[in-house]
């Protein structure tokens, strides 16, 4: 992989000399006690300011401090005139706009398209701070601000939308943001390289409309510039035109200077030694090679077209071996430069290591932040996921490529977290990531990685080439369990079962020391249908987990459970897999309480199946097997009410279904059946949430342990099994239909009442 300038060898801006401040300004008073006229870059952001590497505006923040800028914050501004966008002023070299941690869409809406009701972002959890397309309207309200000023796009939705992509809340397929958001450029995936790159070249006089060679950017061009090849992909399955090969060895100035000398009438010794020049084909030249993708127009009208160029799209993500991309989007085109190269561990300690704060601003006052909350006690060892999961927008963001910190920056952030952050009790909440064991894995060949084309390492199996080891890992758990003032390390990021199992050892340390009663993983579904769509593994290796697992906790004296997580309504998934799942999760004693209905995301391969009906992840072709897709608002109730086959209000549409189905066997007051024949009166269910949370207020903290999962309490909170319960109510049920079948009617010839079921 080519070489990249590290971040922390850019000569400093003059600016340098104001030194770092305690927190980056958001007011005019703050920037005057600094002693700042005015600020070089200005931020601005759909979230509140906490200045924590977690929250993407103070890694990009503290990381210009660092160069030597000054930086202001405008978190979460009013978006319905330019007045916000103008309290610190005119930026001197530009603005910086992101939506913040979320795509300002799901960060709103539900999986249903139903508003939510509260916002994790915002002080207080107040929903409404901030609009629908954030980084759109932020933009469009710099430029009116300052019209002249550069806007510089960034952030995770800037990034999955960064290309023509089907969104879901429309139901349509819309043009990259660039084109609607008028800002000059944009950054994706992992920006610090970008943004500091262009940060240095606009303080040197360059004009932003000049800088088209940064890697991980998008702009606006009107052609494809002088010497670059294009490859034409603008047709399903066409690579483009295949030109004869050149004959490397032949020198075509001296062929054309002897057709000139054969013309004068000289003629060559054909016996003359000469010197054969081998000469190197331009078109073999990545760097200066471009794929035109389906234009907008094209994939807005055909659903095919979309599937095949986000096939496209998603064979060009590694770093070492990507092609630049260009869309056309009416008479312009859109230009997307490679992906970034992945930071190196001391580049990784050098942005984990600044100033920060970490902790809100004090703007804010005593308001509680929930997202902060929620890793207010965590620390981040690693970014990246090689997974390649279709409905995750983690690789498209991050990159598959894991990048790493050292040892050293990881405790040292521990211990400034134990310290300095108020509230600290010894317990780390997390030690994680995107997930929480590919810390330190890698490719065992770089030259290998460096031209690898696979979207997953770890699908269908994990690769032969990829290195497993755990141990790195396990060193760092221990060194910081050592710490003095560090009770328990808990790990809370979602685990990758399949590749924890090929280290035993590591499954143990986990086991052992680093759970709280409950691990979270995900299997997704149990069906091979959806699990090929998901690229997830089967079942197979959640089973020698959960073996592992509770082989290790039996060992260490503890009673600790497995929280899988399960998704409706996939691309791929039919009513058949869901009720297979169903009987599965009975079988095992599961009740989910709250459930995860496929989210289509911008730009995800599992997107691309739901608007086309096609699978990206093979050739697509208009004649290729189609996917079977869950759209109707009725086939997704079902979904859900398959993975809550134990609550009553989605009986009635379970009967139905199973009857439909042919499989009214599952029907029934028996262990065996799914659901039962009889229906509850409608304020007799209580939710499992409800059962198995502690009320608020309670004395009683501590009895009840699950407050999200659905699962039962554990039998040494003196709690009777669920299936007793039900055993009993089932037979209430049988003894009332015994006498209602003796009873027949009575004297007055009406039927008697319905016995209901008893409580």
């Amino acid at each position: 992989m080519q070489a990249a300038k590290p971040l922390f060898d850019y000569p400093k801006y003059w600016a340098e000399c104001f030194g770092p401040a305690p927190f980056l300004p958001m007011s005019r008073e703050e920037m005057d006690q600094l002693g700042w006229d005015s600020c070089d870059i200005i931020i601005v952001t759909g979230d509140a300011y906490v200045d924590h590497p977690s929250f993407g505006m103070a890694i990009i923040g503290r990381l210009l401090e660092a160069q030597g800028f000054r930086v202001g914050i405008i978190a979460q501004p009013d978006w319905r005139s330019k007045d916000d966008f103008m309290k610190l002023g005119e930026p001197n070299l530009f603005f910086g706009v992101a939506a913040g941690n979320m795509d300002s869409m799901i960060n709103r809406y539900t999986a249903d398209k139903k508003i939510r009701s509260d916002d994790a972002y915002t002080p207080g959890g107040l929903a409404g701070k901030r609009p629908d397309r954030a980084s759109l309207v932020y933009s469009q309200r710099c430029k009116e601000a300052y019209s002249h000023v550069p806007v510089v796009l960034g952030g995770i939705e800037a990034s999955l939308r960064r290309i023509a992509h089907y969104d879901y809340w429309q139901d349509k397929v819309r043009r990259s943001i660039l084109m609607d958001a008028t800002a000059d450029i944009l950054l994706y995936g992992n920006a610090e390289r970008a943004v500091v790159e262009i940060a240095q070249r606009l303080s040197r006089g360059e004009k932003v409309e000049a800088i088209t060679d940064v890697r991980g950017t998008a702009f606006i061009r009107r052609d494809t510039p002088e010497g670059w090849f294009e490859v034409d992909s603008t047709r399903i399955d066409r690579p483009g035109r295949v030109d004869k090969i050149i004959n490397p060895y032949v020198n075509t100035q001296d062929m054309e200077a002897c057709a000139i000398e054969q013309a004068k009438g000289s003629v060559e010794d054909p016996n003359e030694a000469k010197v054969v020049q081998i000469l190197e084909s331009p078109r073999m030249t990545r760097d200066k090679t471009v794929i035109r993708l389906p234009s907008f127009e094209k994939v807005r009208n055909d659903p095919v077209l979309y599937a095949h160029a986000n096939r496209v799209l998603h064979l060009e993500t590694n770093p070492g071996n990507a092609r630049a991309l260009v869309q056309k989007h009416g008479e312009v085109d859109v230009w997307f430069n490679p992906p970034p190269i992945p930071m190196t561990t001391e580049e990784m300690d050098y942005v984990f290591g600044m100033p920060y704060a970490r902790v809100p601003h004090p703007a804010y006052g005593k308001e509680k932040i929930p997202a902060y909350e929620m890793i207010r006690f965590s620390v981040n060892i690693m970014r990246g996921c090689f997974g390649g999961c279709t409905f995750c927008s983690i690789t498209e963001h991050e990159g598959r490529i894991i990048q790493n910190r050292s040892h050293e920056s990881i405790i040292r952030e521990i211990e400034e977290m134990r310290d300095k952050v108020p509230g600290f009790t010894g317990v780390v909440s997390d030690l994680g990531g995107p997930t929480a064991n590919m810390y330190r894995i890698a490719c065992k060949d770089p030259e290998i990685e460096k031209h690898c084309r696979k979207p997953s390492c770890v699908f269908p199996g994990i690769c032969e080439n990829l290195n497993t080891d755990h141990s790195s890992l396990i060193e760092l758990y221990r060194k910081a369990r050592a710490l003095p003032g560090v009770k328990k390390i808990l790990i809370a990021s979602g685990l990758r079962y399949d590749l924890a199992v090929e280290s035993p050892e590591y499954v143990k340390e986990l086991v052992t020391h680093h759970v709280g009663g409950y691990l979270k993983i995900a299997p997704e579904h149990t069906e091979r249908g959806p699990l090929d769509k998901m690229m997830k593994p089967g079942i197979g290796s959640y089973d020698r987990f959960k073996q592992m697992f509770e082989k290790y906790s039996k060992e260490a004296g503890k009673e600790q459970y497995l929280i899988p997580y399960f998704i409706a309504a996939h691309p791929g998934t039919t009513d058949e897999d869901m009720m297979n799942l169903a009987l599965w999760l009975k079988r095992n004693g599961f009740r989910a309480d709250q459930v995860q209905a496929f989210y289509p995301s911008p730009m995800a391969t599992a997107t691309a199946m739901y608007h086309s009906g096609k699978n990206p992840l093979r050739k697509v072709t208009y004649k290729s097997d189609g996917v079977e897709i869950v759209k109707s608002e009725q086939q997704r109730r079902l979904h859900k009410a398959f993975l809550r086959y134990h609550d009553p209000k989605g009986w009635p549409l379970l009967r139905e279904a199973l009857e439909r189905m042919g499989r009214s066997d599952l029907i029934g007051n028996g262990k065996h059946h799914l659901i039962p024949t009889y229906q509850p009166q409608t304020d007799e269910y209580q939710s499992a949430r409800r059962k198995n949370s502690t009320p608020a207020g309670s004395k009683k903290v501590g009895k009840i342990l699950t407050q999200h999962n659905g699962l039962p309490p554990r039998a040494s909170d003196g709690a009777k099994p669920w299936d007793k319960r039900e055993q009993a109510k089932a037979a209430a049920f049988a003894k009332l239909q015994e006498q209602k079948k003796g009873a027949g009617k009575g004297a007055s010839g009406k039927k008697k009442p319905r016995p209901v079921a008893p409580r």
